[in-house]
């Protein structure tokens, strides 16, 4: 796990990276989905069940899972507040 820990840290140093982490805590909404999801565009969301995976096209939903990423990259703080284990302002950064 240190080494994946130690990944993690270099690649968010790329410009093109921004690395968020929800701290333990923070209380899950109702919008906070069970499954786990990866947005390429505003084309298409790739959604990971325990029975299936997904592609998913239709407009409205990928929006869902697109909005679902903002509300959760405003609990995640970012840079120094991310590596910081004492927490701090969730979105803040």
């Amino acid at each position: 796990m240190g080494a994946q820990l130690a990944h993690l840290v270099q690649v968010a140093l790329l410009p093109s990276v921004s690395l968020g982490v929800i701290p333990m805590g923070v209380q899950r909404g109702t919008g906070w989905p069970v499954e786990s999801f990866t947005l390429y565009d505003d084309q298409q969301a790739n959604v990971e069940l325990v029975s299936a995976h997904l592609t998913v096209t239709r407009p409205q939903e990928v929006a869902m899972y697109a909005q679902s990423f903002v509300d959760l990259a405003a609990l995640a703080m970012y840079g120094g507040n991310a590596a910081d284990d004492r927490g701090g302002d969730p979105g803040a950064g």
